[in-house]
C-alpha cells in the first residue's frame, strides 16, 4: 500500500479527480503592494505562469522584479474546476501551485523571468520541492504562445547542461501551454508580504542559469 506522501505525488485521473465547483474564488483585485489589479486584461502585457514549489515563497521571487507589472497566485495544470486550497493540498485536484507572472515585454524580457524561475528552485525534484511533497508542488512553465514555449524549452536544455555539470539529475519541469488559471484564496495572495515571518520552503540549487538563452532559440 502507498503511504499517504506518495500517494499525493500521483496525478489523479480524471475519473478520481474532485469535482469542484463552478463559482470562481472571490478575487480582491489589488495587489498588496503596489496596488494594481491581479486580475482583468492586461492589454499590451504578456502572462506566464511559474511552479516552482509552495507559492508563497515563489511569487516573492517576480514581486519586485523590474518590468513585472502584477503577481498572483492560483491553481493551474489540473483537472479540477475552481479547487481551495485543501482540494490542492489532497492531491486529488491534479492542480499545480503556480504564480500568474503579467510583465511588460519592453522593460524585462521573458529569458531574464526565466532565469529567475530555474535559479530558485530545483526543478529536478519531480513532485516535490524541498521538504514539501505533493503533485502541487512540481515544476512547471506553462506558456501563453509558441514564442514562450520554444524559449522554455530552449532554457531547460542549456540548464539541464549546466546542471550536468554540477552533478544533479534529469529536469523533471513540465513546459506545456497554460490552461485555466484559479485565483487562489485571498489570504494566499502576496502572503509573505503581509506575513513576514512566513514559510518559505523554496531554494534554489546554486547552478546559474546561462545568460541569452531565448536567443538560442
Amino acid at each position: 500500500m502507498l503511504g499517504i506522501g506518495a500517494f499525493k505525488q500521483r496525478m489523479p485521473s480524471a475519473e478520481n479527480a474532485l469535482p469542484g465547483r463552478d463559482v470562481a474564488m472571490p478575487v480582491v483585485n489589488r495587489h498588496f503592494i503596489s496596488g494594481r489589479p491581479i486580475q482583468g486584461e492586461f492589454v499590451g502585457l504578456k502572462r506566464v505562469q511559474f511552479g516552482m514549489g509552495c507559492f508563497w515563497g515563489v511569487e516573492r521571487k517576480f514581486w519586485d522584479l523590474p518590468g513585472v507589472f502584477t503577481t498572483a497566485v492560483g491553481y493551474a495544470g489540473g483537472i479540477t474546476p475552481n479547487p481551495t486550497y485543501e482540494e490542492v493540498c489532497s492531491g486529488q485536484t491534479g492542480h499545480n501551485e503556480v504564480v500568474l507572472v503579467v510583465y511588460d515585454p519592453a522593460v524585462i524580457t521573458f529569458e531574464a523571468l526565466l532565469k529567475t524561475f530555474w535559479e530558485n528552485h530545483d526543478p529536478t525534484q519531480g513532485m516535490a520541492q524541498g521538504n514539501d511533497r505533493g503533485t502541487q508542488y512540481r515544476s512547471g512553465i506553462y506558456c501563453y504562445d509558441e514564442t514562450q514555449r520554444i524559449a522554455a524549452e530552449a532554457s531547460r536544455n542549456d540548464f539541464q547542461a549546466a546542471l550536468n555539470r554540477s552533478g544533479f539529475g534529469a529536469i523533471t519541469t513540465e513546459i506545456e501551454a497554460a490552461g485555466p488559471f484559479y485565483y487562489a484564496e485571498d489570504y494566499h495572495q502576496q502572503y509573505l508580504a503581509k506575513n513576514p515571518n512566513g514559510y518559505c520552503g523554496i531554494g534554489g540549487t546554486g547552478v546559474l542559469c546561462p545568460i541569452g538563452i531565448a536567443q538560442t532559440a
